[in-house]
């Protein structure tokens, strides 16, 4: 039997992000995927104009029908929430659903390039701060790391800095800490810090930056994790993924990671 998976985040209807990057990436690589969209927008903001729909009003009612069908999962993947009072919902999801030895992977999706993204502020990483508590793997960029810790930012940086990064998570969660976006010597990759040990993963950096390869990322190591592979893999395995899809992307094509020709390329639509 697949692997169930929850992931809560937001639904862009047009955009390569969130929700609609995640349910075919996560069903690509063998995981049964159910979703809590938490807002519905009509296009990422990536785009001059969006429209916003907040569905926190109905998960309350989800949650019930889910209990009334005895729902359970064996993962959780959180990204984007957007809002302090969804960190309470996830905490009612991870304790009404969870089936046993379910794992939650949490990415803080808040912030990147030294700053917050907007409409968050430090009550935000505060309260994701208390959240992290219950995952097994977090997923911070160095920006993320940096709030959550309170640790200065550094846009230049050493091993030094990122290993300081990792001990000041590993106070805030029992999990695994993996702090993705690391660079070095034009290389990019994670910090990995569990079970005491700092492991690195490293590829080439691209020239590229693009909107939602986070969301990409997260997916695929999801699937991995999920499906029992180790920490240093899953990454690497999401690592190339992502740069795949860095590389089928043209400059012109500025919303987004081109991911649906890089899953067609998996025989048989099994992503291994």
């Amino acid at each position: 039997m697949a692997k169930r998976i929850l992931t809560m985040q937001d639904l862009s209807c047009v955009g390569q992000c969130s929700l609609t990057v995640a349910l075919p990436v996560l069903s690509a690589y063998g995981v049964e995927a159910a979703v809590l969209p938490t807002a519905l927008l009509s296009n990422h903001t990536m785009f001059k104009t969006w429209s916003y729909l907040d569905l926190t009003p109905e998960i309350e009612s989800i949650y019930g029908k889910w209990r009334e069908n005895g729902f359970l999962f064996d993962g959780f993947l959180l990204g984007y929430l957007g809002k302090s009072s969804l960190m309470d919902l996830a905490e009612k999801c991870f304790d009404d659903f969870s089936d046993e030895g379910a794992k939650i992977i949490i990415d803080p999706a808040f912030g990147d390039n030294g700053k917050l993204y907007g409409g968050f502020d430090g009550e935000y990483v505060k309260a994701m701060a208390n959240l992290i508590r219950r995952a097994d793997v977090i997923l911070p960029n160095i920006t993320e790391a940096s709030y959550l810790t309170g640790i200065p930012y550094r846009e230049n940086y050493g091993r030094d800095y990122v290993e300081k990064l990792l001990k000041g998570l590993a106070r805030l969660t029992s999990g695994a800490v993996i702090i993705t976006g690391v660079e070095e010597n034009g290389m990019i990759g994670e910090a990995i810090y569990a079970g005491g040990e700092t492991e690195y993963v490293t590829a080439e950096l691209l020239p590229a930056r693009l909107h939602g390869t986070g969301d990409i990322f997260a997916a695929v190591f999801a699937a991995g994790y999920l499906n029992g592979a180790p920490l240093s893999e899953s990454c690497a395995a999401a690592g190339d993924f992502v740069a795949r899809c860095i590389k089928r992307t043209e400059p012109s094509h500025f919303y987004g990671a081109c991911f649906e020709d890089v899953l067609a390329e998996k025989e048989g639509g099994n992503a291994q």
